[in-house]
Protein backbone atom coordinates (compact mmCIF):
# COMPACT_ATOMS: atom_id res chain seq x y z
CA UNK A 1 0.00 0.00 0.00
CA UNK A 2 1.16 3.38 -1.27
CA UNK A 3 -0.05 6.83 -1.44
CA UNK A 4 -2.19 7.77 -4.18
CA UNK A 5 -3.28 11.70 -3.79
CA UNK A 6 -3.04 14.05 -1.68
CA UNK A 7 -6.19 16.16 -1.79
CA UNK A 8 -5.12 20.03 -0.41
CA UNK A 9 -7.65 21.87 1.44
CA UNK A 10 -8.09 25.19 3.18
CA UNK A 11 -10.93 26.30 4.90
CA UNK A 12 -11.94 28.92 2.94
CA UNK A 13 -12.10 26.58 -0.75
CA UNK A 14 -12.07 23.22 -0.15
CA UNK A 15 -12.27 21.78 3.34
CA UNK A 16 -12.45 18.60 3.99
CA UNK A 17 -11.33 16.09 6.75
CA UNK A 18 -12.57 12.49 5.08
CA UNK A 19 -13.57 11.09 1.82
CA UNK A 20 -16.54 8.63 0.71
CA UNK A 21 -18.43 7.44 -1.89
CA UNK A 22 -16.25 6.28 -4.36
CA UNK A 23 -17.43 5.56 -7.82
CA UNK A 24 -15.47 4.57 -11.06
CA UNK A 25 -16.70 6.49 -14.55
CA UNK A 26 -17.61 3.57 -17.21
CA UNK A 27 -14.10 3.49 -18.83
CA UNK A 28 -12.40 3.23 -15.08
CA UNK A 29 -10.79 6.80 -16.20
CA UNK A 30 -11.74 8.59 -13.82
CA UNK A 31 -12.94 7.90 -9.88
CA UNK A 32 -15.70 10.39 -7.97
CA UNK A 33 -15.91 10.96 -4.33
CA UNK A 34 -17.42 13.44 -2.22
CA UNK A 35 -15.08 14.97 0.37
CA UNK A 36 -16.31 15.80 3.32
CA UNK A 37 -15.39 18.42 6.24
CA UNK A 38 -16.74 18.15 10.02
CA UNK A 39 -19.89 16.56 11.06
CA UNK A 40 -22.27 19.59 11.59
CA UNK A 41 -20.80 21.10 8.14
CA UNK A 42 -20.94 18.14 5.86
CA UNK A 43 -24.97 18.03 6.90
CA UNK A 44 -24.84 21.55 4.53
CA UNK A 45 -22.12 20.93 2.44
CA UNK A 46 -19.90 18.57 0.78
CA UNK A 47 -17.61 18.73 -2.23
CA UNK A 48 -17.83 16.35 -4.92
CA UNK A 49 -14.63 15.32 -6.25
CA UNK A 50 -13.30 13.91 -9.76
CA UNK A 51 -9.55 11.95 -9.40
CA UNK A 52 -8.09 10.54 -13.03
CA UNK A 53 -7.23 6.81 -12.49
CA UNK A 54 -3.86 8.03 -12.61
CA UNK A 55 -3.69 10.36 -10.12
CA UNK A 56 -2.06 13.26 -11.77
CA UNK A 57 -5.41 15.01 -12.65
CA UNK A 58 -7.91 16.22 -9.91
CA UNK A 59 -11.14 18.39 -9.97
CA UNK A 60 -12.97 19.96 -7.36
CA UNK A 61 -17.13 19.83 -9.35
CA UNK A 62 -19.50 21.36 -7.18
CA UNK A 63 -20.91 21.58 -3.77
CA UNK A 64 -24.13 19.40 -2.76
CA UNK A 65 -25.36 17.57 -0.14
CA UNK A 66 -24.03 13.75 1.35
CA UNK A 67 -26.55 11.41 -0.32
CA UNK A 68 -24.48 9.65 -2.77
CA UNK A 69 -27.34 8.16 -4.94
CA UNK A 70 -27.58 11.82 -6.08
CA UNK A 71 -24.00 11.09 -7.92
CA UNK A 72 -24.21 8.75 -10.89
CA UNK A 73 -22.49 8.16 -14.24
CA UNK A 74 -23.38 7.67 -17.51
CA UNK A 75 -23.11 3.93 -18.70
CA UNK A 76 -21.45 5.24 -21.78
CA UNK A 77 -19.59 8.70 -21.46
CA UNK A 78 -17.29 10.13 -18.80
CA UNK A 79 -20.69 12.25 -17.79
CA UNK A 80 -20.91 12.47 -14.25
CA UNK A 81 -24.86 13.39 -13.03
CA UNK A 82 -25.05 15.11 -10.01
CA UNK A 83 -27.71 17.29 -7.58
CA UNK A 84 -25.54 20.32 -6.66
CA UNK A 85 -26.74 22.94 -4.03
CA UNK A 86 -26.14 23.37 0.00
CA UNK A 87 -28.32 23.43 3.02
CA UNK A 88 -29.78 20.24 4.75
CA UNK A 89 -33.01 21.53 3.89
CA UNK A 90 -34.77 20.34 0.29
CA UNK A 91 -37.01 23.20 0.21
CA UNK A 92 -34.61 25.34 -2.24
CA UNK A 93 -31.41 24.91 -3.76
CA UNK A 94 -31.30 21.59 -5.36
CA UNK A 95 -30.10 21.67 -9.10
CA UNK A 96 -29.36 18.54 -11.41
CA UNK A 97 -26.25 19.25 -13.46
CA UNK A 98 -24.05 17.14 -15.65
CA UNK A 99 -20.22 17.57 -15.78
CA UNK A 100 -18.37 16.47 -18.94
CA UNK A 101 -14.75 15.08 -18.19
CA UNK A 102 -11.90 15.56 -18.48
CA UNK A 103 -13.09 19.10 -18.12
CA UNK A 104 -15.81 19.69 -15.15
CA UNK A 105 -16.27 22.91 -16.08
CA UNK A 106 -18.39 22.19 -19.01
CA UNK A 107 -21.20 22.03 -16.89
CA UNK A 108 -25.15 22.29 -17.85
CA UNK A 109 -27.61 23.17 -15.03
CA UNK A 110 -31.39 21.41 -16.19
CA UNK A 111 -33.73 21.85 -13.41
CA UNK A 112 -36.20 24.54 -14.05
CA UNK A 113 -36.39 27.86 -12.29
CA UNK A 114 -38.95 27.50 -9.06
CA UNK A 115 -38.54 23.49 -8.83
CA UNK A 116 -35.86 21.24 -6.67
CA UNK A 117 -34.36 17.84 -8.22
CA UNK A 118 -33.90 15.23 -4.86
CA UNK A 119 -33.22 11.87 -6.65
CA UNK A 120 -31.77 10.64 -9.85
CA UNK A 121 -31.26 7.94 -12.58
CA UNK A 122 -29.70 7.17 -15.66
CA UNK A 123 -32.17 5.61 -18.36
CA UNK A 124 -30.47 5.99 -21.29
CA UNK A 125 -27.12 8.03 -22.96
CA UNK A 126 -29.62 10.86 -23.83
CA UNK A 127 -32.28 10.28 -20.67
CA UNK A 128 -31.94 11.28 -17.10
CA UNK A 129 -34.80 10.58 -14.67
CA UNK A 130 -35.06 13.01 -11.65
CA UNK A 131 -37.75 13.24 -8.69
CA UNK A 132 -38.68 16.27 -9.15
CA UNK A 133 -40.54 19.06 -6.69
CA UNK A 134 -41.76 22.79 -6.23
CA UNK A 135 -39.54 25.08 -4.65
CA UNK A 136 -40.87 25.86 -0.97
CA UNK A 137 -39.16 29.18 0.02
CA UNK A 138 -41.53 30.26 2.36
CA UNK A 139 -41.05 27.95 5.00
CA UNK A 140 -37.98 29.19 7.50
CA UNK A 141 -39.46 27.37 10.87
CA UNK A 142 -41.30 24.27 12.37
CA UNK A 143 -41.67 21.13 10.84
CA UNK A 144 -39.46 20.34 7.66
CA UNK A 145 -42.25 20.28 4.66
CA UNK A 146 -42.80 17.02 2.83
CA UNK A 147 -41.78 18.26 -0.64
CA UNK A 148 -44.28 15.90 -3.28
CA UNK A 149 -41.44 14.71 -5.85
CA UNK A 150 -42.91 13.23 -9.27
CA UNK A 151 -40.36 11.79 -11.97
CA UNK A 152 -39.22 13.68 -14.87
CA UNK A 153 -37.33 12.64 -17.73
CA UNK A 154 -34.83 14.77 -18.73
CA UNK A 155 -33.47 14.63 -22.33
CA UNK A 156 -29.81 15.86 -22.44
CA UNK A 157 -29.15 16.48 -25.82
CA UNK A 158 -32.60 18.05 -26.70
CA UNK A 159 -33.22 19.64 -23.36
CA UNK A 160 -36.89 18.27 -23.38
CA UNK A 161 -38.14 17.52 -20.31
CA UNK A 162 -41.53 15.73 -19.35
CA UNK A 163 -43.51 14.03 -16.71
CA UNK A 164 -43.11 10.36 -16.44
CA UNK A 165 -44.74 9.50 -13.23
CA UNK A 166 -47.92 10.76 -11.99
CA UNK A 167 -48.43 10.29 -8.34
CA UNK A 168 -51.82 11.67 -6.40
CA UNK A 169 -52.45 14.61 -4.07
CA UNK A 170 -50.33 13.80 -0.87
CA UNK A 171 -48.20 10.94 -2.55
CA UNK A 172 -44.37 11.15 -3.60
CA UNK A 173 -42.16 8.80 -5.83
CA UNK A 174 -39.03 8.55 -4.87
CA UNK A 175 -35.80 6.32 -5.54
CA UNK A 176 -36.01 5.67 -9.01
CA UNK A 177 -34.05 2.62 -10.43
CA UNK A 178 -33.67 1.70 -13.99
CA UNK A 179 -33.17 -2.06 -15.34
CA UNK A 180 -32.92 -2.38 -18.39
CA UNK A 181 -36.10 -0.50 -20.18
CA UNK A 182 -37.96 -0.99 -16.91
CA UNK A 183 -38.28 2.10 -14.71
CA UNK A 184 -38.96 1.20 -11.70
CA UNK A 185 -40.05 3.78 -8.05
CA UNK A 186 -41.49 3.97 -4.63
CA UNK A 187 -44.63 5.77 -3.94
CA UNK A 188 -45.53 7.09 -0.30
CA UNK A 189 -48.17 8.92 0.99
CA UNK A 190 -46.85 11.81 2.89
CA UNK A 191 -44.77 10.88 6.02
CA UNK A 192 -45.71 7.50 6.21
CA UNK A 193 -42.70 5.06 6.00
CA UNK A 194 -44.11 2.24 4.17
CA UNK A 195 -45.27 2.58 -0.11
CA UNK A 196 -45.70 0.64 -2.87
CA UNK A 197 -43.27 -0.34 -5.87
CA UNK A 198 -44.14 0.96 -9.39
CA UNK A 199 -42.94 -0.21 -12.56
CA UNK A 200 -43.91 0.81 -15.91
CA UNK A 201 -41.65 0.06 -19.17
CA UNK A 202 -40.09 2.68 -21.13
CA UNK A 203 -40.40 6.12 -20.80
CA UNK A 204 -43.84 6.70 -22.26
CA UNK A 205 -45.36 3.08 -21.60
CA UNK A 206 -48.32 2.75 -18.42
CA UNK A 207 -47.03 2.87 -14.35
CA UNK A 208 -48.30 0.22 -12.29
CA UNK A 209 -47.71 -1.23 -9.08
CA UNK A 210 -45.69 -3.94 -8.91
CA UNK A 211 -44.89 -4.59 -4.83
CA UNK A 212 -47.40 -3.67 -1.73
CA UNK A 213 -46.81 -2.22 1.29
CA UNK A 214 -42.68 -2.50 1.54
CA UNK A 215 -40.17 -0.77 4.10
CA UNK A 216 -37.65 0.05 0.91
CA UNK A 217 -37.24 0.22 -2.62
CA UNK A 218 -35.73 -2.92 -4.04
CA UNK A 219 -32.24 -3.54 -4.57
CA UNK A 220 -31.21 -4.65 -8.46
CA UNK A 221 -28.48 -6.82 -9.04
CA UNK A 222 -27.34 -6.74 -12.82
CA UNK A 223 -24.51 -7.63 -14.88
CA UNK A 224 -22.18 -5.04 -16.23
Amino acid sequence: MKPFYTIQTDESDLFAISADYFKWSFDGKWVSFLAMPTASWSNDSNTLCVLSSQGDQFQAVGKMLWYKDWIKWSASANQLAYISGEGRFFVDNKKTKIAEMPSSLQQKEYTPKGFVDLDLEWFSPDNVIVARAKENKEWHEGPVPTMFTALYSINIKSEEQQQISFPKENELDVDPQVVGSHITWLRKKGRELKGDVWIKNALNNKEQIWLNNVDDAPVFFTQK
